[in-house]
């Protein structure tokens, strides 16, 4: 329009780079050798003999020493219908991540912050990013009050990413960082499987599986390109390039549904076999442009 000025948007000069690393957990932890024992007594399943044998199985090859909740006892025991399979129980669920989910990611993210050594007014965006407790306003925005970032900061909010949030967020992350001069994003992933836990069962004994692996923490990033040298600002790594690809025949390896018994997650036997099928494939795309083919 005429008389109108166009605003351009200055990049960076050099690639982004993760500048601080936090991460958190909850206090509640639990070695995996004695996890078998507590859930097959808390969910009053010690009579599968049988699937508890199966579960500690599990257990052990995950090769987990330790793992944080949430949740504890207390709230399985005060919220009976997180101790059965299926039964109704998404509100319970919503509830305990909404309020939790901002929390842990809070404290990745001052942890990240501190690292950072810079003041968090120059923070200009915020991803977050989580598979629990979907609300509005979201996560995103619980982040921004609990730390008092700026009012004006761009904020982006993922939902239901899966593993594969972590890099997810990277690339969206080097594409905000190195296309304004200056950017500062802090990036949170934050995870609590208080939407997942429940009973074992005899019919569904995939879901043992993730009983066995997940359990509740955080991470947190600063990513930006540029570092300030003056302010002590350093690269701990640099995000050379990002891309991502999905695999053929791979097609309902892994799932999440979200359902009133609250998220179930699919882990197909076939996942490690569909990654080493195309992993060197991924890295040559990665590598051969940068002349490395070793």
């Amino acid at each position: 329009m005429p008389g109108l000025v166009e605003k351009k948007t200055q990049r960076a000069e050099g690639l982004a780079s993760i500048l601080a690393i936090g991460r958190a957990n909850p206090p509640n932890a639990m070695e995996q050798s004695t996890f078998p024992d507590f859930y097959f007594r808390v969910t009053n399943s010690e009579h599968m003999v049988d699937l508890k044998k199966k579960f500690q199985r599990i257990c052990e090859k995950t090769a987990i020493r330790k793992r944080h909740f949430v949740w504890n006892e207390d709230l399985l025991i005060e919220n009976p219908c997180l101790r059965t399979f299926m039964e109704p129980s998404l509100n319970v669920r919503q509830k305990v991540a909404v309020a939790e989910i901002p929390k842990l990611g809070a404290a990745a993210a001052t942890k990240a912050i501190e690292e950072w050594g810079q003041p968090k007014s120059l923070i200009t965006h915020v991803i977050f990013c989580t598979t629990s407790g979907m609300d509005l306003p979201g996560a995103d925005y619980q982040l921004y009050k609990l730390l008092g970032l700026n009012p004006d900061i761009q904020r982006i909010m993922l939902y239901q990413q899966g593993c594969f949030a972590g890099g997810t967020v990277l690339r969206l992350a080097k594409c905000l960082a190195e296309s304004s001069k200056g950017a500062r994003v802090l990036v949170v992933c934050s995870e609590t499987t208080t939407v997942l836990v429940r009973a074992p069962s005899e019919e569904h004994q995939d879901d043992l599986v993730a009983q066995a692996l997940f359990a509740d923490g955080a991470s947190a990033l600063i990513v930006g390109a540029d570092p300030n040298v003056d302010t002590n600002e350093r690269p701990l790594f640099t995000i050379f390039s990002t891309s991502q690809v999905i695999l053929p025949d791979s097609d309902g390896a892994i799932g999440g549904h979200v359902g009133e018994g609250g998220l179930t997650a699919t882990l197909h036997r076939d996942v490690p076999l569909f990654i080493s099928k195309n992993v060197s494939k991924c890295l040559e795309q990665a590598f051969l442009p940068l002349g490395i083919s070793d």
